[in-house]
């Protein structure tokens, strides 16, 4: 019900009138909306429904500390690192060695290629929203050029833009990720 009140407010606004007024019932509001996901995310990673829903109440309070730090403009992504950090470090505290010393580089070999692939695929979902982020042409380039593997030629034929457009449009765009990357790393 109380979605529904206050559904047409912005993830933005809420954090604006949450940073005006620190009326903690507007971050509860924004907070709210992405229970299911960050629920989802913790699931993911630590495999377990009781320790999920213990890590979603945390990382509740984790951003309810930071906000009061910090400002955030995305506020989406920005909890989805704080929850994959969050698990992160919760799996790392539950590394278990073996008794035999052959066993235990075994154990963090595999735990350190476990982390690996978690930042990678943390890093392919960042990559993924900035893609979102990009301009018409840009992400449209980026995505054939990239993901699709089409030359400039190709492209320029899906498209209708010059080889040189197309080029400018590849590079512009691998810039601008770089930069939404490096600031939706920082949250």
């Amino acid at each position: 019900m109380i979605q529904q009140t206050f559904k047409h407010i912005t993830d933005i606004e809420l954090l604006k009138k949450f940073q005006t007024d620190q009326n903690k019932e507007w971050l509860g509001i924004l907070l709210q909306r992405y229970t299911m996901l960050l629920l989802g995310v913790c699931m993911k990673y630590l495999k377990n429904e009781e320790e999920a829903k213990d890590a979603v109440q945390q990382i509740f309070l984790k951003a309810l500390s930071e906000l009061e730090k910090y400002h955030v403009d995305y506020p989406k992504s920005w909890l989805y690192k704080i929850a994959c950090n969050y698990c992160l470090m919760k799996l790392r505290d539950q590394k278990t060695y073996l008794s035999i010393d052959n066993e235990t580089i075994l154990a963090e070999t595999i735990e350190q290629d476990n982390t690996s692939i978690i930042e990678k695929e943390i890093n392919l979902n960042l990559l993924e929203a900035a893609i979102k982020e990009l301009n018409k042409e840009q992400k449209t380039c980026i995505t054939l050029f990239y993901l699709q593997k089409k030359s400039y030629q190709q492209i320029s034929s899906i498209t209708g833009l010059s080889l040189l457009q197309v080029k400018s449009s590849i590079q512009n765009g691998k810039r601008n990720l770089k930069i939404l990357m490096e600031k939706k790393q920082s949250f």
